[in-house]
């Protein structure tokens, strides 16, 4: 059964929260410690105020109850998912999907241009926000990809398109090779490439910077994703307990992987995180790092990719196009991780440009 859902946190929540902040005890910082040492003092005093005396979550809550939000029941797990159906009734439907440290939040500023040409479904990955927190081990990339091939078809989607970035591209990918009769195509703003030396392709000087990029990566695991992919409970008890430590934890994730040229609002990220806070999803967010294998996962439908400068990695096309039917390729001047936050317009207009292509 699918219902209609609202956003409503209890004033108790936004109480707590605000005495919490008032209440937190802070670490010295060493001087001149700049990010040396991770996310930087004044600044998280900074952001850490304005959360409690200015950040206003009321206004930004009615602003999202004013979008046709839904839940469901999938495999025993509670879905969340935004609704919205273009004027066009044969609309290509278009599933949107997030990753971490992301909501649905990301695909606000897309949604409306998108509309205009297709059916849209925004979920909440299953330990996320308000389709959480999960209860049981296995929710990796390709169980969300189940739920949401049958999302789909309870919605009466027979065919529809996937989008996404970070986990939202490998969930996508993996929608695609679970329901490829389905799945028109795939487009993706998020692809690591991993270097294959056995691979027979011609690299550019572009190529091989790109592929040392990975591999500094590949030898220098970043702490967060090796704690969250180890310990994700042990790190979710200080987050869930602690919303300093909560916004630390992902306001530095958008310090470093945002292109400072397509910055985004304090306003913005202190929603998105005040969602993982209110929900109390740290710990369940977490374990998808600890149950999604690394890598993604063969795509039999047609894929496009977008290519953004400031992201983490930057995609090879050569060895991208080994293992995916590449129909459409993008090379972005600006925008990091986050591209539907960062440049909803390149993102919603390359988007466009791939369906139109495949549907």
């Amino acid at each position: 059964m699918i219902e209609p859902f609202r956003i409503d946190v209890p004033q108790a929540d936004l109480d707590d929260l605000a005495d919490r902040l008032a209440r937190t005890r802070w670490p010295n910082e060493v001087a001149d410690a700049g990010s040396d040492y991770g996310f930087p003092l004044a600044r998280l005093k900074e952001l850490a105020e304005y959360w409690r005396t200015g950040y206003d979550w009321r206004k930004h809550e009615a602003a999202l109850n004013e979008l046709p939000h839904f839940r469901t029941e999938i495999d025993g797990q509670n879905i969340h998912f935004v609704h919205v159906r273009s004027a066009k009734p044969d609309a290509l439907a278009l599933v949107l999907t997030h990753g971490w440290p992301g909501s649905f939040l990301e695909f606000l500023d897309v949604i409306e241009p998108l509309s205009q040409d297709f059916h849209l479904v925004v979920p909440s990955i299953p330990g996320f926000g308000f389709s959480g927190p999960t209860h049981e081990r296995g929710w990796g990339v390709t169980r969300i990809a189940r739920a949401w091939a049958e999302l789909m078809r309870r919605l009466g989607y027979e065919r529809y398109g996937a989008q996404g970035g970070d986990f939202g591209s490998g969930i996508s990918l993996s929608l695609g090779a679970v329901a490829p009769e389905h799945v028109v195509g795939v487009h993706v703003n998020y692809l690591p490439t991993r270097p294959d030396p056995d691979a027979d392709v011609v690299l550019s000087d572009v190529d091989e910077a790109r592929l040392e990029k990975v591999r500094r990566l590949m030898a220098n695991r970043p702490p967060f994703q090796a704690l969250q992919a180890l310990t994700p409970q042990t790190i979710g008890y200080a987050l869930t307990d602690s919303p300093v430590g909560q916004l630390a934890w992902i306001a530095e994730r958008f310090a470093e992987w945002t292109d400072p040229r397509s910055p985004i609002g304090d306003d913005r990220m202190l929603t998105d995180i005040s969602l993982y806070w209110l929900t109390a999803t740290a710990a369940s967010s977490a374990r998808l790092h600890h149950d999604a294998p690394r890598g993604f996962a063969p795509c039999p439908v047609p894929v496009g990719v977008a290519v953004l400068p400031h992201d983490i990695t930057q995609s090879v096309r050569p060895l991208t196009e080994l293992r995916y039917d590449v129909r459409h390729w993008s090379e972005f001047e600006r925008g990091g991780h986050f591209a539907a936050m960062e440049v909803p317009d390149l993102l919603a207009r390359d988007v466009r440009d791939f369906f139109r292509t495949v549907a």
